[in-house]
């Protein structure tokens, strides 16, 4: 029942590890990107900046993909939005395009 010292600098370096990986799921948690990034985009939509919010949608989908322990339906709504918008500012531009 002895332990080295070595074996109490591994027990020690696998607890802070261990802490540290909880903080940082904790912080993620809290801090949802992908969330605050598709609220955005929905600010510049209703604004009329099909634009910036084509690309923040955008931003949004790429946060979503690197989150792997996420569910689908945030990931599925930002690419229906996406289609949208591609539809409506093709639209706009050929709209302009006539005049």
């Amino acid at each position: 029942m002895f332990m080295s010292t070595t074996n109490y600098y591994f027990l020690l370096f696998l607890m802070l590890s261990f802490i540290i990986l909880l903080v940082r799921a904790f912080i993620r948690r809290k801090r949802n990107i992908p969330v605050e990034l598709f609220i955005e985009a929905l600010r510049n939509e209703n604004s009329g900046q099909f634009e910036a919010a084509l690309h923040t949608y955008e931003n949004a989908l790429f946060e979503e993909t690197k989150i792997r322990f996420q569910s689908s339906g945030l990931k599925n709504k930002i690419k229906e939005k996406l289609k949208v918008l591609h539809t409506m500012i093709e639209y706009k531009k050929s709209f302009h395009y006539t005049r």
